[in-house]
């Protein structure tokens, strides 16, 4: 059994922004039956608390970043959970890592220094008697630990890989918190955590992690280039031997469609019709569930949504983000009864979504991995997306090839651009158009495995590779 302490800023069921919640909630029940004993620990902002709450304090600190701090233990599933309650960095109002206006805190480089330090602490000095062999640090919340954990001389018995799941977020300070974050000054240089004259806690895991991870292949080739490694594409070619993607996975448990063929949609997308307010059309229902920023590719989208509208298909989307995008969308709904917009996240219109939509787009300019294809794989409800990062790893093109094979299971396009997409779409509504084909490829879709059975055993024979004998 491979003790693993896994470290994340945030972890479904109680805390979610984006798909890290979804890998760190899934990740513990998807390694127990590979011989993994995985226990998570999360910041304890006040709605994990409210949760969790104060019963069976395991750990605690009287000055941890200018405050006392507590560790409790709750539960995840069947899984440990432990629970960094710090009030003077957590219980505030607002979101994890902004206040209420989308500002981002203040105090971000303590508040996720603090958990890497207790993430180190645990680790070196093991909790409730329980000593992990591995610490598993997600993205830069947890990008100090490896680094604290060097400090404290526990590198040498306990492993620790850092796993990217975004490199666009580097947890960036100034220098001058060099002592306010507890660093080593030896450690302010182009070969340590120093980022263009300031501190990067991303970095500083990229440097002294002993094995690095990110979540698909794909995206592990392109963070190696400048065109996607974002400044650090340096540091991942000199670590290339370390560094390996392992694709994300999702919970088929969680995400079930309600009907068994692909002839179970239609009452599902007639449904969704109706809630959305879109008329019976006969092109393809296309949705999309995004933060909407230009990342995402919605800009180029609002430019090749004519290709989709007028040959009969629609799109209805769920999300939230950049201002101008909110407004461009809504204002595109208000204006065309083919596209309907609901602004804010609702996982159970989410869900209906998927299963009515008979495609899901996902253009985006850089993916690491991407959830929603897979989701979309698992309902029958064909993606079509950008060929980068997971979403090229993930669905299998329905190029002439494919096709021919069989085998297709969506539609990909390159370059990321409106022409491009344009292209894609008006192949897409061809497809639909041609029965036997789009249901062959429905079939398709729907047996493809996107289950964290496979991805578990590499992360297990990852650990167990990295475990330190004395």
């Amino acid at each position: 059994m491979t003790r693993v302490l896994s470290v994340a800023s945030e972890c479904v069921p109680l805390v979610k922004t984006g798909g890290l919640a979804d890998v760190a909630g899934a990740l513990p029940a998807a390694l127990a039956p590979h011989g993994v004993e995985m226990r998570t620990l999360i910041p304890g902002y006040r709605s994990v608390m409210q949760e969790v709450g104060r019963d069976t304090k395991v750990a605690e600190w009287d000055d941890l970043f200018g405050g006392f701090a507590r560790v409790y233990r709750g539960k995840l599933g069947d899984n440990v959970l432990y629970v960094l309650d710090a009030p003077h960095l957590y219980d505030r109002d607002g979101r994890p890592y902004s206040d209420a206006h989308g500002r981002d805190w203040p105090d971000n480089a303590e508040r996720f220094a603090a958990l890497s330090s207790a993430a180190a602490m645990i680790a070196a000095d093991g909790i409730e008697g329980w000593m992990p062999q591995v610490m598993h640090c997600h993205d830069w919340q947890a990008g100090f630990a490896p680094l604290y954990l060097r400090e404290l001389g526990a590198s040498d018995r306990v492993a620790s890989l850092m796993t990217i799941h975004n490199i666009a977020f580097q947890g960036i300070a100034r220098a001058s918190m060099i002592s306010t974050l507890g660093l080593p000054r030896s450690g302010f240089n182009e070969r340590g955590y120093e980022y263009w004259n300031n501190i990067s806690a991303l970095k500083a895991g990229l440097v002294y992690a002993d094995k690095l991870s990110t979540v698909s292949p794909t995206y592990a080739s392109e963070l190696m280039t400048e065109s996607f490694g974002m400044g650090l594409d340096g540091v991942l070619r000199e670590r290339q031997a370390d560094l390996v993607g392992v694709l994300n996975g999702i919970d088929e448990g969680i995400w079930t469609p309600p009907y068994k063929s692909p002839d179970g949609k239609a009452k599902y997308r007639a449904a969704l019709r109706e809630e959305m307010g879109l008329p019976d059309w006969p092109g393809p229902l296309c949705v999309l569930i995004s933060r909407l920023t230009e990342q995402k590719g919605l800009d180029i989208l609002l430019q090749a949504l004519p290709a989709l509208l007028d040959r009969g298909g629609q799109l209805a989307l769920l999300g939230a983000g950049d201002r101008d995008l909110e407004e461009a969308f809504l204002g595109y709904a208000g204006a065309h009864p083919g596209v309907a917009t609901r602004i804010g996240y609702d996982e159970a219109l989410a869900r209906r979504l998927v299963a009515g939509g008979d495609a899901i787009l996902v253009p985006s300019r850089f993916e690491p991995c991407g959830l929603t294809q897979l989701y979309g794989l698992r309902y029958g409800t064909l993606p079509l997306v950008a060929l980068t990062g997971g979403l090229a790893d993930t669905v299998i093109n329905a190029s002439p090839a494919g096709l021919a094979a069989g085998a297709a299971t969506g539609v990909q396009f390159h370059p990321v651009t409106a022409q491009a997409l344009a292209q894609a779409l008006m192949k897409l509504v061809k497809l639909y158009d041609d029965r036997p084909t789009w249901t062959r490829m429905m079939k398709n879709a729907m047996a493809s495995p996107v289950s964290w059975e496979h991805s578990a055993a590499t992360y297990a024979a990852l650990y167990s590779e990295m475990v330190k004998t004395a």
